[in-house]
């Protein structure tokens, strides 16, 4: 008797969590597919249900959710939707995290100190998931912490191709914040042709209190600063770098990151400084509240579906980056 053999076609399957799912819904449009069904309950202790609405045998599995506020329940829930599909006998699971929580504790500075990130890491690895996308982790170490293939996606080209086209290169300085960005500072400087200045911090010893001193190494004055980070989070750091340029005679000063955290008093710092506009993505998502004039918010959407569509054919994620015009 002859064996017969089933042909059976992998499916793509697109999932999002509640984080952000406009998001989710953009990147889903750009693969053509819609997003799956997906019913979320929370039960009154704050417990998080999740089911499926249909069979996921078999399938390529993403599934997408932004660590935005309150992020311990976002990354439980998605964590959740991981376990119910592998449990429903999804053929790969890939977690697609355009903003990754926990990232700033990627080490320890001090003893009985965790390091989050990796915990994090370890998290999705036990619940179920096979890759990982994410998009500007804060530092790239973070990839060795998940014992699976990584897509570390990058905005700097989408940042940086928005800031070329508006403004007059010959005119143009990139700043790191500080040291601890000057890598990401030194491939904007790569990509546009246009010098590097860095705000160097260090405490001003003859003070009480030990108030801090911003340097800034690299000659600024007369330019147009773009301060380049990978997130704005309280915007303290930000707001205080571009008042030590503007005091050393530059001529504007706007900012390019792709994360807009945007915690606390962040909204007020920016309105209310000197700095003429504020450039991010959509990582995170931003309520309509927490808008303002000087922002300027890009799609994230059309990169993550192409890095979605390169793994799902079984392509290169490496080669989205490869074009540096």
């Amino acid at each position: 008797m002859t064996a017969i053999k089933v042909s059976r076609t992998k499916e793509l399957i697109v999932f999002s969590g509640r984080a952000h799912p406009e998001l989710a819904t953009e990147i889903a449009g750009q693969l053509g597919v819609a997003l799956a069904p997906t019913h979320v309950v929370d039960f009154a202790n704050g417990e998080i249900y999740v089911r499926f609405e249909e069979s996921v045998r078999g399938s390529d599995a993403f599934v997408i959710q932004s660590h935005t506020t309150p992020i311990n329940t976002w990354i439980m829930e998605q964590l959740i939707m991981v376990d119910a599909l592998k449990r429903a006998s999804a053929s790969r699971i890939t977690v697609v995290t355009p903003f990754y929580g926990y990232a700033r504790q990627d080490k320890k500075h001090r003893g009985r100190e965790p390091i989050s990130a990796r915990l994090m890491a370890d998290l999705f690895q036990t619940a179920g998931a096979d890759r990982l996308i994410a998009v500007d982790l804060h530092t790239g170490q973070i990839q060795g912490f998940f014992n699976g293939p990584v897509d570390h996606l990058s905005a700097l080209p989408l940042l940086s191709k928005y800031v070329g086209s508006r403004m007059d290169s010959s005119q143009l300085t990139i700043v790191s914040p500080d040291a601890g960005r000057v890598r990401v500072a030194d491939q904007w400087t790569d990509r546009l042709g246009v010098p590097l200045a860095i705000i160097h911090k260090r405490r001003d010893h003859h003070v009480a209190h030990q108030v801090k001193v911003h340097e800034v190494v690299g000659d600024v004055s007369g330019r147009v600063c773009v301060l380049v980070d990978d997130m704005i989070d309280t915007a303290g750091t930000i707001t205080v770098a571009a008042q030590a340029l503007f005091e050393n005679g530059a001529a504007d000063v706007i900012v390019a990151a792709t994360h807009p955290v945007l915690s606390g008093d962040a909204v007020d710092r920016l309105k209310n400084s000197q700095i003429s506009e504020v450039i991010v993505t959509n990582t995170l998502s931003i309520p309509q509240e927490r808008r303002f004039d000087k922002l300027t918010v890009l799609s994230i959407a059309p990169l993550i579906a192409r890095a979605i569509r390169e793994v799902f054919d079984d392509g290169s994620v490496t080669s989205l980056f490869e074009d540096k015009g």
